[in-house]
């Protein structure tokens, strides 16, 4: 099973393409032809991207925390397996990293089904990422601390919204227990030892089910 492009992931690596610098987004507009009209103007839907590159130019804050080294991989060790990270924004010498994300909105509360409702960072493992990043970084370079993570948040709004968002130390610690937690399994999954479970709503499942019975209209959002 090979997912498809999404308009969502396509919006994203158009802003992704642009932090890059000048000639990494020449060349990805050049190489994604489907995001313009046969005239050359992007199409309506992908305009707004534009409108938030400008807003992010236009912040001072927002700049500050996006000078650095751009797309650093990062490789190292982790829980008994290796692992590799991409930083969008790397910065030691300022003691830290940030990455750049875009949502529907900053502000909006999310779903999640283990915590309840909670802000975009949280519901998409962003927390998750940004402490496997510090760690991971960490180990590679022997350093004593973790550099301070930053995510640039842009909201798919107009206007945009946007902020500058930092995490707490002690709730990246607990998003690393957890993961050390569940690496036993996902090794197990991963090499055949164990059956994944489906979860039943991402895209993969929905592509590829089969219905075993008749479900209460009240199992629709348990």
């Amino acid at each position: 099973w090979m997912p498809s492009t999404s308009e969502a992931l396509l919006f994203g690596q158009y802003v992704h393409a642009w932090l890059e610098g000048e000639q990494a987004f020449n060349e990805f507009k050049k190489n994604t032809p489907s995001l313009f009209t046969q005239k050359g103007h992007l199409y309506k839907q992908y305009q707004l991207a534009d409108l938030m590159i400008e807003s992010i130019q236009n912040d001072d804050l927002c700049m500050f925390a996006l000078q650095g080294e751009k797309e650093v991989i990062i490789t190292a060790e982790l829980f008994g397996v290796p692992w590799k990270g991409k930083l969008d924004v790397y910065n030691p010498a300022a003691g830290r990293f940030a990455d750049l994300k875009t949502a529907r909105s900053l502000r909006e509360k999310v779903w999640d089904p283990e915590i309840g409702y909670c802000s975009f960072v949280e519901a998409y493992g962003y927390i998750a990422q940004m402490a496997l990043y510090a760690e991971i970084e960490k180990r590679m370079t022997g350093r004593n601390e973790w550099l301070e993570p930053l995510i640039v948040g842009i909201s798919k709004e107009d206007p945009p919204d946007k902020a500058v968002i930092n995490i707490d130390q002690v709730r990246m610690e607990i998003e690393l227990e957890d993961i050390e937690k569940k690496m036993d399994r996902i090794i197990q999954v991963k090499y055949g030892g164990e059956k994944p479970e489906r979860c039943g709503k991402c895209r993969y499942c929905r592509a590829t089910k089969q219905l075993n019975g008749i479900i209460h209209f009240s199992e629709l959002v348990s």
